[in-house]
């Protein structure tokens, strides 16, 4: 089940909001401005955003901009009463995916939130696997997700941020092969992959320093020839 996300002042609005995503087979939250919309994100993980341009303190279209210079690649669909374009233009360029006007169509926006569903489908399930919560356990080897850190043999990797998160998506996917591209487009984003040809073997290159025994026999982040890479399910 995914769960979608309002950050509206209007109470009203949330009312008849979680009614429609619950009826329609999704999980809500819901807050009421920018700072607990902000703190609501990190706890409730939610898979796409709906954001009131209109919001008390920091407007909407600010909070998408500072959303995105986190990382966060979550959908993000804005709500608001104008629909003039320079309004629109704002909201598209600060990093938003969609704007819809307000009143709405209930069914199209639900629509809406389908498609980008849809869409970012493979974004927000790496967001799960890097967000998740708990461990995985391989070998001496384990991940340790809301911690974002890898231990093997009880002793800390020390990965960085990137190679935490090429770690941890194999690891959700345990046996699993992916090929370059689609660990690039996971980590990086769709479109930025060619920007970031090689640099997926120079990060394996680099993780199987720090978690390997012997980095040229590797037991954990095993290479699939002329595929990509896959994370070991069990250890021979």
């Amino acid at each position: 089940m995914y769960k979608v996300m309002l950050i509206d002042d209007e109470k009203s609005l949330h009312m008849a909001i979680e009614k429609l995503l619950t009826k329609s087979g999704y999980e809500y939250c819901g807050a009421t401005d920018a700072e607990s919309g902000l703190e609501m994100l990190a706890t409730e993980k939610p898979d796409l955003l709906l954001l009131d341009v209109m919001l008390p303190g920091m407007n909407g279209f600010d909070l998408c901009t500072r959303i995105r210079a986190e990382g966060r690649r979550i959908p993000i669909i804005f709500l608001s009463a104008k629909n003039d374009i320079v309004d629109k233009s704002i909201g598209f360029r600060a990093g938003g995916d969609d704007y819809v006007t307000k009143p709405f169509d209930a069914t199209e926006l639900i629509l809406r939130i389908e498609a980008h569903i849809r869409c970012h489908k493979d974004t927000i399930e790496f967001a799960r696997c890097t967000a998740r919560d708990g461990s995985v356990t391989i070998g001496d080897l384990e991940v340790r997700f809301d911690e974002y850190q890898v231990l093997v043999g009880g002793r800390p990797a020390n990965l960085t941020t990137k190679e935490f998160e090429i770690v941890a998506f194999l690891a959700t996917h345990p046996g699993k092969v992916f090929t370059r591209s689609q660990i690039q487009e996971y980590i990086w984003g769709e479109g930025e992959v060619d920007a970031h040809s090689n640099s997926i073997t120079v990060f394996v290159r680099k993780i199987r320093e720090k978690i390997e025994e012997n980095p040229s026999e590797p037991k954990y982040l095993l290479t699939v020839q002329r595929v990509g890479y896959k994370m070991a399910d069990t250890l021979g």
